[in-house]
């Protein structure tokens, strides 16, 4: 509750600045996060790890892994750093805006009170972006208490404080929220480790704002919010900083039975990330510099608005939104350790879409439907290259119009049992990085494109569950990946090629290429049974099978599984509060096997996760926990390069905290 304020106080607003899910949701495929998982979870990415179908580009938490690779994707359809899935919070964009990745670190958990998954194209509402889903994050509306602070220690050098309060004064509130981590780390490479390995560290920080007013029966409310991290990368000359803020302000009106609901929000979002990488010798006895990424400035706004009819059994939606993008990326280049030039590549782009949604009740019967018009261009694009190796490329300005939309069908045969169906069509056009910001990990190269064409995608599902006791939910999916954006093969290490110079022994170089299609088919459960003596279990599965159709773009590909795709996961969670101040928890994630490379030719092996955690209540508010992550010490494959070397997810971890919750 808000702490307590002098009877003169007015009232605080009790709304939140969103507009309410919309009536058609129930018939598509939508995923919360089970609140006490949510609750304890470190990390946000971690929370959402219970979703099947949920993954970043690679099979490792933010607590390890470089910010490029943290974009998300649903539903197995093809992993990218660039995300395939659109991230918002109470309705911003949170996607980096020059690389489309999320900066996990900068979302402490203890701000969310809320984060749900819709599978499948969003279209729609959610725009561009949203090609396999969305992933919709709340902030809290309200305090208990009016703070609450979390405290930990552990292995790896692990330390991490996070706190969140709430202001009331005259009507309005202020919400502040900050965190800060650090972590030792540990080194990735287990066998063949060499003089050059170094751990995966982390320190990084963040802090936000929230201002909540009443303004005519609307709510208006202003969030300002700013982070900072700082990684090694594993070995010695890598490692990355990325820093960013962003300002939003949003205007919300709810609907009622009388009058409409609207909704304008405005957002700016800025962000640099410093990279280095390095050139390691096959004994990994010596590395040498080879990219020094020193800048990559990028600036992103946008803006929407929507307005919103509902009534007993019919509601409607229309909106439009725009975003422009604007990013470099500025390196300085080395050939085998001696400096060997500059480059500077990038330029902006802008998408701007409306839309109309509908959906109507009869009876048992829930249709709903919708459709958007996407139109988009890629501007000023450049890259200069200097030294050894000169290039300067001004590509033409590039654009086009994209039509998306979906169908949904619901029918409610009984209160405790449903049938579903949905169709859908959505695009993302390709990131800043992906068309300017060539990279590096180890010795592998991949170059950018800015050539490259938006990614469309279509898809279908049908699905049936029921709620009570055991709630629960099945689905049957096909997606359709067209102009799918892949690091194809081009050549090996050692040797030099045009673009990308010296690529050294055991090293291979990519391009990103609009290579053919993807189709992904597949079918995913969960289910959530709520027993007595204080059980609360959940399970989900998702089976995948997605290949490549390489068509004439890439026919070398075509029949292979889409990199850093697995066929199938597992999750599962169990919460028992059977004692008032004891609460355990168990969680478990299976992964099968992935590959790391176009060719099929890396293979990361599966394998499975289990965290515990015990909590003991020592007063009202006040909690002492243990919580061991990895319990069992499994040694889970994270990466796979050329020569063999595998990467490793972190070891098993043991962590102690105490935490003031609301």
């Amino acid at each position: 509750m808000p702490i307590d304020q002098p009877a003169t106080v007015a009232p605080v607003v009790v709304q939140t600045a969103q507009l309410p899910p919309a009536a058609g949701d129930p018939a598509f495929s939508i995923v919360a996060v089970a609140t006490p998982i949510l609750t304890v979870s470190d990390r946000l990415d971690d929370a959402l790890d219970s979703v099947p179908g949920f993954s970043l580009y690679r099979r490792i938490s933010s607590l390890g892994a470089n910010p490029t690779t943290q974009g998300v994707s649903l539903r197995g359809v093809a992993g990218s750093g660039a995300s395939r899935a659109l991230v918002t919070l109470d309705g911003v964009p949170q996607n980096d805006p020059f690389g489309g990745w999320v900066i996990w670190t900068g979302l402490p958990p203890e701000a969310i009170s809320a984060a749900t998954v819709v599978r499948g194209a969003g279209a729609g509402p959610y725009g561009a972006g949203a090609l396999t889903g969305v992933v919709a994050l709340q902030q809290l509306d309200a305090i208990d208490g009016g703070v609450a602070t979390d405290v930990e220690g552990g292995d790896l050098g692990y330390a991490r404080a996070a706190g969140i309060a709430e202001l009331d004064e005259a009507g309005s509130r202020v919400f502040l929220d900050a965190s800060g981590e650090r972590s030792d780390g540990w080194i990735p490479v287990i066998q063949g480790r060499g003089a050059v390995d170094r751990p995966l560290s982390l320190s990084d920080w963040s802090v936000g704002e929230r201002w909540e007013t009443d303004v005519g029966g609307a709510v208006l409310s202003q969030r300002l919010a700013t982070y900072q991290e700082d990684r090694g990368a594993g070995t010695l000359y890598a490692g990355s900083n990325e820093t960013g803020a962003q300002a939003s302000v949003s205007l919300v009106r709810q609907p009622d039975a009388g009058d409409l609901g609207w909704r304008v929000q405005g957002w700016l979002t800025g962000s640099n990330l410093v990279n280095s990488s390095a050139s390691v010798s096959l004994s990994r006895a010596s590395a040498t510099l080879a990219d020094d990424e020193f800048a990559t400035p990028a600036l992103g706004l946008g803006a929407n608005a929507a307005v919103r009819r509902s009534e007993a059994d019919y509601s409607w939606e229309l909106g439009v939104d725009a975003r422009d993008f604007d990013g470099q990326s500025r390196d300085d280049l080395y050939n085998q350790g001696v400096a060997s030039g500059e480059r500077v590549g990038g330029g902006g782009q802008w998408i701007a879409g409306a839309y109309a949604e509908a959906s109507r009740t009869l009876g048992a019967w829930l249709v709903t439907g919708g459709a958007r018009l996407d139109g988009w261009e890629n501007y000023d694009s450049s890259l200069v290259q200097t030294g050894s190796n000169p290039i300067v490329q001004r590509p033409p300005n590039r654009g086009g119009a994209v039509p998306t939309g979906r169908l949904g069908l619901r029918r409610d045969i009984s209160p405790a049992f449903y049938l579903r169906a949905a169709a859908y069509a959505g695009f993302r056009p390709v990131t800043l990085n992906e068309l300017h910001r060539p990279y590096r990990v180890g010795n592998d190269v991949t170059e950018a494109n800015a050539e490259l064409s938006p990614e469309r995608l279509y898809g279908a599902e049908a699905g049936f569950g029921g709620q009570g006791t055991l709630t629960w939910d099945a689905d049957l999916f096909y997606n359709r990946l067209a102009d799918a954006v892949t690091n194809v093969t081009i050549g090996q290490g050692p040797g030099s090629f045009p673009l990308a110079g010296f690529v050294p022994a055991g090293g291979t170089l990519f391009e990103r290429e609009n290579a053919g299609a993807v189709n992904a088919y597949g079918v995913e459960a969960d289910a959530d049974a709520r027993l007595s003596g204080g059980f609360d279990l959940r399970g989900a599965a998702t089976y995948s099978h997605a290949r490549v159709d390489g068509g004439d773009q890439a026919p070398q590909l075509t029949g292979l599984r889409p990199a850093q795709t697995p066929e199938a996961v597992v999750t599962a969670s169990a919460v028992w509060t059977g004692l008032a101040r004891l609460t355990l928890i168990g969680q478990l994630r299976y992964q099968s096997s992935t590959f790391d490379d176009d060719q099929n030719t890396r293979k990361i092996d599966g394998g499975a996760g289990v965290d515990a955690r015990a909590e003991w209540r020592l007063g009202a508010q006040l909690h002492a926990y243990v919580a061991a992550d990895n319990v069992l010490g499994a040694d889970l494959q994270t990466g796979r390069s050329a020569t063999g070397v595998v990467t490793y997810a972190a070891p098993r971890m043991i962590r102690l905290g105490v935490a003031w919750r609301r």
